[in-house]
């Protein structure tokens, strides 16, 4: 330890001053060492990214990265979350105002694949492998899913299936079709918006409830 001081002294009498600028700065620099994360893990993956990587993007040393994030997996966590959010915020915009409950799910449907497709590499931030992670963590991305998900099921409870109908397979079926979007969609091809308008048409003409 005596011969790291020596070595390191130079270093050490810089990181003080680089640490009191982290911490004088907290809001914004979170904000990018996210938005950073959420790049390179979008790009590499998760276990293809430091701490390390993260830190150098951002331009602030591996020591000051933990100020903000003790560990990596507590960093992928908000990650997870921030991007969820950016579904939620997504659909309250496109939802407001609208109460036709398959009206409602077509612009869900249009504003979740939209919001998917754009994402490209990033997609892999809200639609994580969770099989590679804690039990902790697993359970914490679950957590922030299912809120998400919550929100599907009420569009789906709402439409008027027929009773055979299972309203929890519906839901699967709907999300199985957009996440996978990813790997099918070619561009020049039907737009987004036509390709959700198509799933919920058939969908409709499938398993509505008619009189």
């Amino acid at each position: 330890m005596a011969g790291r001081k020596t070595d390191q002294s130079s270093q050490e009498s810089i990181s003080p001053d680089r640490d009191s600028q982290e911490r004088a700065r907290p809001a914004g620099r979170r904000e990018e060492v996210l938005r950073v994360a959420s790049e390179l893990i979008g790009q590499n993956g998760y276990d293809g990214t430091s701490m390390r990587d993260i830190a150098g993007a951002v331009g602030i040393l591996p020591g000051s990265l933990y100020h903000h994030f003790p560990s990596k997996e507590e960093l992928f966590v908000e990650v997870h979350a921030v991007g969820v959010g950016e579904f939620h915020d997504a659909l309250d915009k496109a939802l407001a105002g609208e109460t036709d409950p398959w009206e409602r799910l077509r612009i869900a449907c249009r504003t979740h694949l939209g919001q998917t497709l754009r994402l490209g590499n990033r997609v892999a931030i809200v639609q994580p492998d969770l099989s590679n992670t804690s039990d902790d963590v697993r359970g914490r991305l679950i957590e922030v899913r299912e809120i998400y998900e919550d929100r599907w099921r009420a569009l789906v409870d709402d439409l008027g299936l027929r009773p055979e109908v299972s309203a929890s397979l519906c839901r699967l079926m709907i999300f199985g079709a957009m996440n996978w979007a990813t790997v099918w969609y070619r561009e020049g091809g039907q737009s987004p918006e036509e390709i959700a308008d198509a799933f919920v048409a058939m969908l409709r003409d499938g398993v509505a409830q008619h009189p």
